[in-house]
């Protein structure tokens, strides 16, 4: 005999809990399964613990700003181990916090690896459960990589555990994950290198931007390499030998780590989902808008592991959980609202966007200004003694409103969130400009870059 339940959630990170959570809220037997400790990607091996070993970076960076101005930097540094621990004192006690407020609602918390054996049934460890429906939320997993050696790569996950940080660090790929850990490191006292297939890094973001962002990375010590490819990579007596690529020609690099940053796909290759009959790709599983297979009605997918045209991003994926929770719960077809979700690669400074790229503008045929701000030398930017700083804000000038913004800078990550406010309720410029700030704030600036 099964053990039955209205809705089965596989992934216990932050979009499986909220979804977990509103069923059960509505008197529905629910139970949720992970083979992690719950929590998460994002609270536990991805953009919390990241960030706060980035707040050591930042201390080392505006030092570093105010060298001559105030400050003497000298002998400080980055103790890893102590920051380590601070991180600890944060993820560590996520994962049975997360268990207890899941139990408290009336939730089932199950553990281990589930696997589909029919449109509606899973089997974990052994116990074979089945259920009215299943929402898949299991998140993404590191691209595989196919060059000789590509086994000694480690991946975010470890590289956030990681006891010591090594004095020479090779990053692989051109995306959040090695920029944001580059940053990290440079400022720890760490070579780092970035290398990247392509010519521009970051495709998501702003190149005009980007470019800044490389060349103040420079400034610290790191080393972008572009249109540049692991050719194998072999163990040495003091760590890894490198072949890279790059125009053609070779070269072979000393490094004491490798880091995977070449991106990541939906985690769904192990769940049986072909017992169910359910489509999917590296992208997700097919879904129709409102986020329910379109070959299993019984089926429901969020976050990363639904190919939808939402961003990889923990707060999209906690939205889509909740439309999915909503449309099964009301059985209606709400879908997702992703206008004006700001996103954020948190390198120091941090690179910022909401909406359109300009290119993307431009071919939608938008009567766009452009509002491009060298904001370095401002009054905000020139107290902390940052030198890099510069903002992109698109507007359609048939109907003043905001349709993309770009911002690189130190507290941008913040300001980003008002255009993102502005894009998604229709603000127009004037409206934006028409309000007084606290002053002087980084918020205060936003009328002079409109």
């Amino acid at each position: 005999m099964s053990q039955h339940f209205d809705l089965i959630v596989i992934g216990a990170g932050m979009a499986g809990v909220a979804a977990a959570n509103k069923c059960a809220a509505q008197g529905w037997e629910v139970a949720i399964v992970d083979s992690l400790p719950y929590g998460g990607t994002c609270a536990l091996r991805g953009c919390d613990p990241e960030k706060i070993l980035r707040r050591g970076a930042e201390v080392i960076e505006s030092a570093r700003l105010l060298s001559g101005k105030g400050i003497n930097s000298d002998g400080l540094s980055i103790n890893w181990a102590d920051l380590m621990k601070h991180k600890h004192g944060f993820t560590d006690p996520v994962p049975q916090s997360m268990e207890d407020g899941l139990t408290r609602s009336g939730v089932t918390t199950l553990h281990g690896r589930a696997r589909f054996t029919g449109p509606r049934q899973l089997e974990i460890d052994g116990t074979v459960y089945d259920a009215d429906r299943l929402l898949v939320a299991t998140g993404a997993r590191p691209r595989p990589l196919e060059f000789p050696g590509h086994q000694h790569l480690i991946d975010s996950t470890d590289f956030l555990d990681l006891e010591e940080l090594p004095s020479r660090i090779l990053f692989v790929g051109g995306g959040f994950i090695s920029f944001e850990f580059a940053h990290i490191a440079a400022r720890a006292g760490s070579a780092a290198t970035i290398i990247d297939r392509g010519e521009r890094p970051l495709k998501g973001f702003d190149p005009d931007l980007v470019e800044l962002l490389v060349d103040h990375g420079r400034e610290v010590g790191i080393d972008l390499r572009r249109r540049t490819s692991v050719v194998n990579l072999h163990q040495s007596d003091t760590g890894y030998r490198v072949a890279l690529e790059h125009d053609g020609a070779q070269e072979t690099i000393e490094t004491d780590l490798v880091v995977h940053g070449a991106g990541r796909v939906a985690d769904l290759a192990d769940l049986g989902l072909d017992a169910a009959g359910v489509e999917w790709g590296e992208h997700g599983i097919h879904v129709a808008d409102y986020l329910q297979s379109t070959t299993n009605p019984a089926v429901w997918a969020a976050g990363d592991s639904a190919d939808t045209a939402g961003m990889p991003l923990t707060p999209v994926a906690v939205s889509e959980a909740k439309v999915a929770a909503s449309n099964m719960i009301k059985g209606t077809t709400t879908t997702p609202d992703y206008a004006g979700v700001p996103t954020a690669v948190f390198t120091i400074p941090e690179l910022t966007r909401v909406g359109m790229l300009e290119s993307e503008a431009r071919q939608e045929g938008i009567d766009l200004a452009i509002r491009y701000s060298d904001t370095s030398g401002w009054y905000s930017n020139y107290r902390i003694g940052a030198t890099t700083a510069a903002t992109k804000i698109l507007i359609d000038q048939s109907t003043d409103q905001v349709v993309g913004a770009h911002l690189l800078g130190h507290e941008y990550g913040e300001l980003i969130n008002t255009l993102g406010l502005a894009i998604k309720v229709g603000l127009t410029t004037r409206q934006l400009k028409s309000a007084t700030a606290a002053y002087p704030t980084v918020g205060s600036d936003l009328g002079s870059m409109l």
